[in-house]
């Protein structure tokens, strides 16, 4: 007669869900807000509406960290993967000038290792102190056949609000505006895959080793968090016309998302220097600079359309906040076009 079958024979360790469920228990009331309700633990989470809001409408945003995990995972630092995808969901809704009321993760597991899942939950929990916004609720799955241990994923929903007279977008934006440039962290959560291939195929480099021209290694380099516009634009928000957040696509792919039909946007390459991180991909890789343009940030995160006379206040709020800041070039009339020159 065959032995008899049970969950954790088949790959499914309850008693390690119970132990993470523990660990992460104060990391995610850490983060709990005015608008929070409920308790730990519950199967949805709640949270109420500010007060005084006039014609409110809910924001919402999910996404995920791409192959960055990968090299999180490779370098066996798990504590800021959670925080980049923090800010990564903050600064999606922020393009429409929304504030973040609440988050949700979602973490799945070949093999789930409780200390791990910890330090994801850790940083989640930090990226939604730094914006104000209430960890609610998440999902921590171990999923024996889909995911090979060590590897892992990670995908996180945010939902913000924004008063329906203040929303951002095309529609403000005219020729004439200014774009200002706003400084990125390093290369954020996008273009990992071709990054990873150039470190690891042409510099022949792991996650421990020194990152040519740097001080600190690969991993110190390439997992530097994503930067949250927040703090910086949050006090700037009524005098901007439209945003774009630098991701997949760099900066033709996303500022073209922020223009009418009939505006172009015109970047001006000499008016920031690009980080040397992104150069030294660029040669270790014999990458293209337009295909650089199209696969990384290339040191500019965030991308915002004001009126001309706005600028300097923009600039000024952005420096407070500690982010670099410049004009980055100006609308004119066209057809939706990005010209990068």
């Amino acid at each position: 007669m065959s032995a008899p079958l049970d969950y954790r024979g088949a790959g499914v360790d309850i008693g390690a869900a119970d132990d993470a469920k523990h660990r992460i228990k104060a990391l995610v009331e850490s983060t709990f807000t005015a608008g929070s309700r409920g308790a730990f633990g519950g199967f949805g989470g709640m949270f109420r509406m500010p007060e005084n809001t006039r014609a409110p409408l809910l924001v919402s945003s999910a996404d995920g960290v791409g192959t960055k995990i990968k090299l999180a995972i490779d370098a066996n630092r798990h504590d800021t993967i959670g925080h980049d995808l923090v800010n990564h969901c903050v600064n999606d809704i922020l393009v429409q000038g929304a504030t973040p009321l609440f988050f949700l993760d979602y973490v799945a597991f070949g093999a789930l290792v409780p200390s791990v899942v910890e330090s994801i939950v850790r940083g989640v929990a930090a990226g939604c102190r730094e914006n104000g916004c209430a960890l609610v609720g998440g999902e921590t799955a171990e999923m024996p056949g889909v995911y090979t241990p060590p590897d892992y994923d990670l995908a996180g929903f945010i939902v913000g609000y924004v008063e329906e007279a203040d929303v951002l977008g095309a529609g403000r934006v005219r020729s004439g505006d200014v774009l200002i440039g706003l400084a990125s962290s390093g290369l954020h959560t996008n273009g990992f895959s071709l990054a990873r291939r150039i470190v690891s195929e042409r510099m022949r480099l792991g996650p421990h080793d020194t990152f040519p021209g740097q001080t600190g290694t690969v991993a110190d380099v390439l997992l530097r968090v994503h930067r949250s516009y927040l703090s910086a634009l949050k006090p700037a928000l009524g005098m901007v016309h439209a945003m774009a957040h630098i991701t997949g696509g760099g900066i033709p792919g996303n500022l073209a998302r922020a223009l009418p039909a009939d505006v172009d946007a015109v970047v001006h390459a000499d008016s920031w220097e690009v980080p040397e991180v992104f150069l030294a991909l660029e040669q270790a890789g014999g990458v293209a600079r337009d295909e650089m343009l199209r696969s990384f940030n290339m040191g500019v995160g965030m991308i915002v359309i004001a009126e001309a006379a706005s600028a300097d206040a923009v600039i000024a709020h952005a420096a407070a906040a500690g982010v670099p800041a410049w004009v980055l070039g100006e609308t004119r009339r066209g057809t939706g076009d990005v010209v990068i020159g």
